[in-house]
């Protein structure tokens, strides 16, 4: 195989994995077998498991975020816009972490504490670049603004993963976070 190839074999292995057993519970074994190479391949292309779940999971995102941010562009009006992109970041976001790391293991380990920062930080850049290049939304806020949604937006979010118990939390905590948050973040944004 050559190089591109191993490391798409080994992004789809990884998200096929993460997505059934975990990111705790797929080994490096199991990752490089599904992608049909040796686990010392799999070292010469992502130094850890972690680094691999992040590729993954920063690519998952800009892909649903892209989709996001260019279905939204019909939407009425500018308030409704950013609303309405803002959630539907936030739940993918929330989910994609769920569904291949699993927010109990995140909320255990002090090694995932680490790498949730990582994460955040690089979340927040890649949101924030997508927003900025996006014609409706880059033109109109200035980064400062749009910093501030999506910091505040994304701080509120993670907090719901560390703070619901059930799934019927998270729906409520994003139902709140709908009706009672967003609104008065997206006027503070737009003043």
């Amino acid at each position: 195989m050559e190089q591109d190839k191993i490391t798409v074999a080994i992004k789809k292995a990884a998200r096929e994995l993460f997505r059934k057993y975990g990111y705790n519970k797929t080994s490096v074994n199991e990752l490089a077998r599904q992608s049909h190479i040796s686990k010392a391949t799999f070292y010469k292309h992502f130094a850890s498991k972690e680094l691999i779940l992040h590729a993954v999971l920063m690519e998952y995102i800009q892909e649903n975020v892209q989709d996001i941010l260019n279905k939204g562009v019909r939407e009425k009006d500018l308030p409704t816009f950013l609303a309405n992109t803002i959630l539907r970041v936030s739940r993918v976001t929330y989910t994609v972490c769920n569904e291949f790391v699993g927010w109990e293991f995140i909320r255990e380990s002090a090694n995932a504490q680490e790498y949730l920062k990582t994460l955040s930080d690089d979340l927040e850049f890649l949101l924030l670049s997508s927003f900025i290049q996006n014609e409706t939304i880059g033109s109109t806020i200035s980064e400062d603004k749009l910093t501030f949604l999506i910091k505040t937006s994304k701080n509120i979010v993670f907090s719901f993963a560390f703070t619901a118990v059930t799934d019927a939390d998270v729906k409520k905590n994003f139902i709140s976070f709908q009706k009672e948050m967003l609104p008065h973040l997206v006027a503070a944004t737009l003043l």
